[in-house]
């Protein structure tokens, strides 16, 4: 089974097994967005518990 080649770009897993995802509205119109904004939207966080399942389908984890 081949992995959704969307997925793989966008993203990785954790050690734990958690996903790690990064933030969007980073890419382009920054001028009107503050500077902690953008500096928040730097920084990868975790996908939410209620799409992981999913995400890991897509992936083929699961």
């Amino acid at each position: 089974m081949k992995t959704k080649s969307s997925a793989k770009k966008r993203f990785k897993v954790t050690g734990s097994g958690k996903i790690k995802r990064k933030h969007a509205f980073k890419s382009h119109i920054l001028t009107k967005k503050s500077k902690k904004r953008k500096l928040a939207l730097t920084h990868s966080t975790l996908v939410h518990k209620t799409d992981e399942k999913s995400i890991k389908q897509q992936l083929r984890i699961i």
